[in-house]
């Protein structure tokens, strides 16, 4: 069991550092808009080439998963994640810098399917709930927390925190190749899944679609309000990369803090349906003043309880679709990531189509967004209710 622990730790450990590449980049765009003359479209295309790449080729590396083993695939892609922070580090050109993010992606890719799978062999129907749970909670505090981490270390120079997170990434797996040990195969998670059809159908199945729309929908929104937050207060207030860390950082932690000690009770107050559109509402709001306040003080609380509504959503949507999903496990986790990864994608390119026009665009459109979402469980309640009617039965 304590064996199982340490595995457990050291493969949420490295969802967490190839996760933390995504948001490292964030607090020094403005540094680097400047420098290579580039425009907010061109940084939303930076932004999602790391979301894009990962899309594409995890279905792949999912496969070589299985082919292959798990842990050379999580080797190889923490290997391919630290030389492409080390590249982004030394890069002059966009191209080079567009490189770096893409080979980002794939090493996510390589790397989560190949942890998911390995959590699925090492865990059973009962204790898989939990241990993807911590999965997702990886995912998110890398990353949130990248930001910060990028911006504290861009004081130092503004490409020190690619080469911190390839010195990380590198480390990491050599502890995998010296403590990790393939795991023994259990095919139950594989079983849920025979044919790609069904999964297309079942992603369209009432119980799990509106659910998986509104995964997509905050994602989006917490996708564009964080890429873009750092050129925001950027052009807006002049905040150095420092100052992003600070705000960005400690909305993190708030909204980490706020999560351990509001969602246990709020869900029992509550329930999954009315903490989702809660959270969706006081989201939705906060992103909007995002707009209107103008003295620090005040962008900082904004910013600190912006996170509470999105760290309330994440695990509150994930214990719904795991009380409901059954056996269905690994499709559920599969399509949360997908869902999430599209967020990714989507979310910075808008945002930078609409940062050119107006810096405040972004926040309006991710607003709307939002407004959709919470739209959305109105109507989801009643959907709610039959399916734990039919669960019951």
């Amino acid at each position: 069991m304590k064996t199982q622990k340490v595995t457990l730790g050291l493969l949420l450990m490295n969802l967490f550092i190839a996760f933390l590449g995504i948001g490292l980049v964030i607090p020094v765009l403005p540094t680097l808009m400047n420098e290579l003359g580039i425009t907010g479209t061109t940084i939303g295309y930076l932004t999602a080439a790391f979301a894009i790449a990962q899309l594409i080729v995890s279905p792949f590396a999912g496969k070589a998963a299985d082919k292959y083993g798990r842990k050379i695939m999580i080797v190889i892609g923490l290997f391919i994640f630290g030389f492409s922070e080390f590249l982004f580090g030394i890069g002059k050109e966009i191209e080079m810098l567009f490189f770096s993010r893409i080979l980002g992606g794939i090493s996510a890719a390589f790397i989560m399917p190949a942890v998911t799978a390995y959590i699925a062999d090492i865990t059973n129907l009962e204790t898989r709930p939990k241990a993807l749970g911590y999965m997702s909670a990886a995912i998110s505090t890398g990353f949130i927390i990248g930001p910060g981490i990028g911006g504290f270390l861009a004081e130092f120079g503004t490409r020190v925190p690619f080469f911190f997170a390839g010195a990380m990434g590198t480390i990491a797996a050599i502890l995998s190749i010296l403590l990790l040990s393939e795991p023994n195969r259990t095919e139950d998670h594989n079983e849920q899944n025979p044919d790609g059809k069904n999964s297309f159908k079942r992603i369209l199945a009432p119980k799990y679609f509106l659910a998986f729309i509104l995964i997509f929908i905050a994602s989006f929104g917490l996708a564009a309000f964080e890429s873009f937050f750092s050129l925001f207060v950027d052009h807006k207030f002049q905040f150095t990369p420092a100052d992003i860390a600070i705000v960005i950082t400690g909305g993190a932690i708030f909204g980490a803090v706020s999560q351990v000690l509001l969602f246990d009770r709020l869900t029992r107050v509550w329930g999954e349906i009315k903490l989702i559109r809660y959270s969706l509402i006081l989201s939705a709001l906060l992103v909007f003043l995002m707009t209107v306040v103008h003295s620090y003080f005040s962008i900082l609380l904004v910013t600190f309880i912006v996170f509470v509504g999105f760290d309330l959503f994440r695990p509150a949507v994930t214990s719904y679709l795991s009380n409901i999903a059954g056996n269905e496990q690994g499709f559920v986790g599969g399509m949360n990531s997908m869902f999430t990864s599209l967020a990714n994608i989507s979310g910075p390119i808008l945002g930078g189509i609409l940062f050119d026009i107006d810096i405040n665009y972004p926040y309006y459109f991710a607003t709307v967004i939002l407004t959709v979402g919470i739209i959305i469980t109105l109507f989801w309640k009643k959907q709610a209710n039959q399916v734990t009617k039919s669960v019951e039965a």
